[in-house]
């Protein structure tokens, strides 16, 4: 039989493995570099939608290219082309926790790029991965009945806790779905104004539908009104509607304000409703032993999810769900195909796929594992206490100058303010404009959000390149704006 003639590794892809280790030093400088350097960078691009486009190739390469070249056209189009929030005067949505163990731990992922769908793909990455949900587990308070997963962000994490609060309400939605069933009532979510999205996503992904998520009225302190919540759930039983869950927020996404745990949990426990909580942001709070009042009533919620790439210095993404008698979620997500039942004898390996509607998952606890052990909690906790501090620095710059005032409490990192004037309008107007003027600088970067109605400026802190000097320089950007 002839032998077929095969081609020279030059046409088959990949890189030969001489020049990869030449690209790897050469990309690892340029990493260093680009970190070292990051102040010096416009931090967003002010180029029109389909500028970056424009500047590459647009058919499909049939024939391959070097590295070099490629890497060219990263630095020349890419890297202008995104806004960099490592900057150290990015100080949008709630900063950056890009960190120097937390980029050298990616790169070793990557390399490694192993599927952490069950415990015999990679037994590592599932150990690994209890491991550190162990960790913070312990770190956050939580009692020992609640297990954690891992997964991309809180949105996905608020989906599954929401998937088990629905089928523990109901009968066989896993196996019956919703079409056509008369028998079962209108589910009705609850969660204050202030409240993520994420929540309202996670009922049309579900089948409960957006307009049974009821917004409840915060408080003065953008804080969930618990009298308004027991309103609407007398309310929604008295016309027959099913009160399902209660969404509860620690560090809402404009102003960090925290809701009253353990009040909604009692109403929850009243009613049989599932108490989810999202602490995507300031559940890294806990972190400090004079914060641990943001845990209160945490013992008696049924699932919480924790964002580490948000306070925690892991990089995106990575979120923590926690269950409660985590069972329940595997009880619900396991649909295990037949090339995949390698089940142990003993049946201790945990198979982290059952555990939710993904097959395929990143080995995301390296990343956190090596961050963790490079700073420690102390090491984190102290980093927390520096944005804390520079929020409160900031806050008092603004209380300071009579042409601002504070529009929230400055709980966290973040810290709501806004230029004044007689007339409304004209107010929310100048403040939005401040905003664009500041950020198309290249020099700073802010957020607006909307509170009472009212446009305010955002500012969030959570870099650890950020220094007090980043902050008097972006002050200074603000009042030349103005």
């Amino acid at each position: 039989m002839k032998k077929a003639d095969s081609k020279p590794q030059s046409e088959l892809g990949d890189i030969p493995a001489d020049v990869f280790r030449k690209h790897l030093h050469e990309v690892a400088d340029w990493i260093a570099d680009y970190r070292e350097n990051i102040a010096e960078r416009p931090i967003a691009p002010t180029a029109p939608p389909g500028a970056v486009l424009a500047q590459l190739q647009t058919e499909p390469p049939e024939t391959g290219a070097s590295f070099g070249e490629i890497f060219a056209d990263i630095e020349r189009v890419i890297v202008p082309g995104v806004a960099h929030w490592a900057h150290p005067q990015f100080m949008s949505y709630f900063g950056c926790t890009t960190t120097s163990p937390g980029i050298l731990a990616e790169m070793i992922t990557a390399a490694l790029n192993v599927n952490a769908m069950t415990w015999r793909t990679s037994p590592a990455a599932t150990e690994l991965e209890t491991l550190v949900l162990d960790w913070l587990r312990q770190w956050l308070g939580l009692p020992d009945d609640f297990t954690g997963v891992v997964y991309d962000t809180a949105s996905i994490s608020t989906m599954h806790a929401l998937a088990v609060a629905r089928e523990e309400a109901s009968t066989s939605i896993r196996t019956l779905g919703l079409s056509g069933r008369s028998e079962l009532p209108i589910f009705r979510i609850y969660t204050s104004d202030q409240a993520h999205s994420s929540v309202e996503k996670a009922a049309i992904a579900l089948g409960l539908g957006e307009h049974n998520v009821r917004r409840i009225a915060s408080d003065s302190d953008f804080r969930m009104n618990v009298t308004a919540l027991r309103e609407a759930v007398t309310s929604d039983l008295r016309h027959g509607f099913k009160p399902l869950a209660v969404v509860a927020t620690v560090g809402t996404t404009s102003t960090a304000s925290v809701d009253p745990v353990r009040e909604i949990a009692a109403v929850c426990a009243q009613h049989q409703m599932w108490l989810h909580l999202d602490a995507a942001y300031g559940g890294g709070l806990a972190l400090l032993p004079e914060h641990k009042w943001v845990t209160d009533g945490w013992a008696e919620a049924d699932s919480l999810v924790l964002n580490p790439h948000k306070m925690l210095f892991v990089p995106f993404d990575f979120s923590a769900l926690y269950v409660r008698e985590i069972d329940r979620l595997r009880r619900l997500f396991t649909l295990t195909p037949e090339h995949l039942h390698l089940r142990d004898p003993a049946g201790a390996e945990i198979n982290y796929m059952d555990y939710g509607v993904q097959l395929g998952r990143r080995f995301r606890a390296l990343k956190a594992w090596v961050v963790w052990r490079s700073f420690g909690r102390e090491g984190m906790a102290a980093r927390i206490r520096e944005h804390l501090r520079l929020a409160q620095l900031f806050a008092s710059w603004i209380e300071g100058d009579p042409r601002f005032e504070i529009s929230a409490p400055v709980m966290m990192g973040v810290v709501c303010f806004r230029l004044k004037n007689a007339d409304d309008k004209a107010a929310d107007q100048k403040n939005s404009a401040t905003v664009a003027k500041i950020n198309a600088s290249g020099q700073a970067y802010l957020t607006q959000t909307k509170l009472r109605g009212r446009t305010v400026m955002r500012l969030g802190l959570g870099n650890v390149l950020t220094t007090e000097e980043h902050l008097t320089r972006v002050w200074e950007l603000i009042r030349e704006a103005v």
